[in-house]
Order: structure tokens, then C-alpha cells, then sequence
């Protein structure tokens, strides 16, 4: 049994025991469903899955939402239009190839499976604690966002529902960020773009009629990444995420439309993934790849996104020190989320998350005594900032 349980008077072993199973039966059932941008009718299903759990709890109020084809959901008591605490996250998945991947097992207290970590292992737990609250203190200005487009950029989801649909809390609770002690306070910004290179097809046998794009391309791409190589501290020390603070460039992506093997393309793209912390802008960094790049190639942005910067709760600090037995730490994170649309508002966000890895790998897992240790934080964040003393435990 976690600490954060062992220090509950109100709670039984019992008690601990279905929360533990209802947790990871969640968490298998969500992972069962592909839900990734490829599969529309499949993160339609999430989403009815989700339904039918709140569904069942009285007094809340559910509103679906839809845009570019990705749909959001909304849950809130009745009679409440701003929650005061919102928990928010995504049912999206990264696509993995071949039959039968999405698919879980539960083993030396890890449940694996492709989306456990990222994020189905915290739906699961949102879900528990949020239709619990509900149950216990109805009417409680609590709220639920789930969205599904967070793994392509969040846009048409956390982005959408706060400046066009007008969605609003005081702090939001976002499990995709940190770990169990470790509270995010800055993310890096991106830049996802696509390079273009042009040139004239041509025989394969005869390459002297035409310009290869590839070999412009990979050019460029060698240059660039030389560009960030330069960027990179002399040591990198791959299990201290302090010393990661750095640009980077991922490529990600070469392909032509070509599909004959003698045949010499006439255009070539490239996609890329860049990461960059402050005091780097997008712009600064959009301007370094144009000039290692040079004017042959052409660069079509993606994605921009500018570095976060978070300030959490020094409540939420105490309550995790108090559920752990562990010091909190204030980290940097190499990856973005969801957090910057509600920072953009000015709305706090609190993130950290159950203890995961491997994460966009199919072998990516979450720790289930984690799970009830961050449960149990969240519970108690609620419990201080909403429910007076003599009205719940």
C-alpha cells in the first residue's frame, strides 16, 4: 500500500484494493481503443466510453464539441459554467503499425500497452476522481475537459474550447507533464516544419538529365543538423534532464511522391521536429534554420509554439510532499502539452503525472502504486481548496 493511502483513516484496505482494480481495469479498457489521429470512428468510441462512465454518475451536466473533426468533451455539474479546479486530458494516441498493438498487460505493478502513460492510465484516474467528488460533495465547481487532437498539437482542442468556445476555471490539472514528485515549471517551445526541395525528374539510368531533390535535400538536412549540433552543450548526460536544456532538431520524415525505383523524383519534403527553451522565440529559431537551410530550400511551418512558463500551487507542492513522504522538485521538460493554451489565459496549471515510461513506444507503461499516490494528490488538492472542513473528510 502507498503512503498516500497508509495515512488515510477513512480508507480500508479494501477500499485501497477497488480503487487499485478499478484503476487498471480502466486504464486496459481505454487502451483496447485505438484512438489515434488515423482512426476517427475509433476516438469516437473513447469518447462513448467515457460517456457511458459519466453517465452514470447523477447531476452532471456532458457537452460534446467539434472542431476540424476533432471533438472535445466538457463535463460539469449541473448548474455549474466555470469549474474552480479543471481536470484536463486527452484520449489521443500515437499511431503504431501492424495488428493487434493495442493491446495491455498488467505486470510487476506496471500496466503496458501502447497510450497507458500517454495518457490512459490519467484518463483513468480523472475518471474515478472526478465522477467520486461528484458523489460525495454534489455540486462541487469541479470540471472535466477531455480532448483528442493533444498528440498533433492540441488546436482544435484545449486551444479551441478556451478562445472560441470560452472555456474558463481557476487552475487546471493537467497529468501529462513531470512525474509523481517532479512539478513542471517550463517547457520548451516547438517548431514542427516541412522543408521543401524541388528539382527535374529524370531516368535513374541517365542521372545527368535531371536534378536530384533528394540530394539537395539531404544536403540541407546535413547542414542543419550540424547548425544544432553546435547548439548542444559539450556534455549531455542522457539521465539528468537538467543538462537537456538545449535546441534540438528531430527529423522525422523524408518522403517524395516517386513511387518507381528508376526514377529520379522532381520534388522531395522533409519533416522536422524542433525544440528550443527561452530565451530562444520561434522566430529566432525559424531564422537559424533558414540560413542553414540556404535558399534552395523552401521551409512551410507547421507548428509554432512559443516556450512555457508554469507557476504551480505551493498548495499542491505541500499535498504532494505530504502524500509521497518525498521531496517536490521544480523541473524543466524537453516535451510541450496542453499547459500553454491555459497559460496563454493566464489560468495556472498544475503538472505532474503517476510515474511512466517508454512513452510513445509500445512498450510504454504506468506504475499503478503511482497511480494511487497521484489519485490521492489530486483528492486532497480538491478537498483543501473547495470543500469546507465540516464537509467532507
Amino acid at each position: 500500500m502507498t503512503r498516500a493511502l497508509e495515512t488515510r483513516p477513512d480508507l480500508t484496505r479494501d477500499d485501497t484494493d477497488r480503487l487499485r482494480d478499478r484503476l487498471v481495469q480502466l486504464t486496459r479498457d481505454l487502451v483496447l481503443i485505438e484512438s489515434t489521429d488515423s482512426k476517427p470512428q475509433e476516438r469516437a468510441r473513447c469518447f462513448q466510453f467515457i460517456r457511458n462512465h459519466l453517465e452514470g454518475c447523477p447531476g452532471v451536466d456532458i457537452s460534446m464539441h467539434m472542431d476540424n473533426g476533432y471533438e472535445s468533451l466538457v463535463a460539469l455539474p449541473d448548474g455549474v459554467d466555470r469549474a474552480s479546479v479543471l481536470f484536463c486530458g486527452h484520449l489521443d494516441v500515437v499511431d503504431h503499425p501492424g495488428r493487434d498493438r493495442y493491446l495491455s498487460s498488467l505486470e510487476h505493478g506496471r500496466i503496458t500497452g501502447p497510450g497507458a502513460g500517454d495518457m490512459k492510465g490519467q484518463l483513468a484516474i480523472l475518471l474515478q476522481l472526478f465522477t467520486r467528488l461528484l458523489r460525495e460533495h454534489p455540486g462541487l465547481p469541479i470540471g472535466l475537459l477531455i480532448t483528442s487532437d493533444e498528440e498533433r498539437g492540441g488546436e482544435s482542442g484545449v486551444r479551441y474550447m478556451l478562445q472560441d468556445v470560452g472555456l474558463r476555471c481557476d487552475v487546471a490539472v493537467i497529468p501529462d507533464g513531470g512525474s509523481l514528485t517532479d512539478i513542471t515549471v517550463q517547457e520548451k517551445g516547438i517548431l514542427h516544419l516541412r522543408i521543401h526541395a524541388g528539382g527535374h525528374s529524370a531516368h535513374a539510368a541517365r542521372p545527368w538529365l535531371g536534378r536530384n531533390p533528394l540530394d539537395r535535400l539531404l544536403s540541407g538536412l546535413d547542414r542543419l543538423r550540424q547548425t544544432f549540433d553546435r547548439l548542444a552543450p559539450e556534455h549531455i548526460d542522457p539521465d539528468d534532464i537538467a543538462t537537456h536544456w538545449f535546441p534540438t532538431c528531430s527529423l522525422t520524415k523524408v518522403e517524395t511522391p516517386n513511387q518507381s525505383i528508376n526514377r529520379i523524383p522532381d520534388v522531395a519534403s522533409a519533416l522536422v521536429d524542433i525544440r528550443f527553451p527561452p530565451p530562444q522565440s520561434a522566430a529566432a529559431m525559424l531564422a537559424t534554420v533558414t540560413q542553414a537551410l540556404g535558399p534552395e530550400l523552401l521551409i512551410d511551418p507547421i507548428m509554432q509554439v512559443e516556450p512555457t512558463l508554469l507557476e504551480p500551487d505551493p498548495a499542491f507542492l505541500d499535498i504532494t510532499r505530504e502524500v509521497t513522504g518525498r521531496e517536490t522538485r521544480l523541473v524543466r521538460a524537453s516535451a510541450g502539452s496542453d499547459a500553454r493554451f491555459f497559460c496563454e489565459q493566464g489560468i495556472p496549471v498544475l503538472l505532474s503525472r503517476p510515474y511512466v515510461g517508454n512513452l510513445h513506444g509500445r512498450n510504454e507503461w504506468i506504475d499503478v502504486e503511482s497511480m494511487l499516490a497521484y489519485y490521492e494528490i489530486c483528492r486532497r488538492y480538491v478537498q483543501q481548496r473547495l470543500v469546507p472542513p465540516t464537509a467532507g473528510t
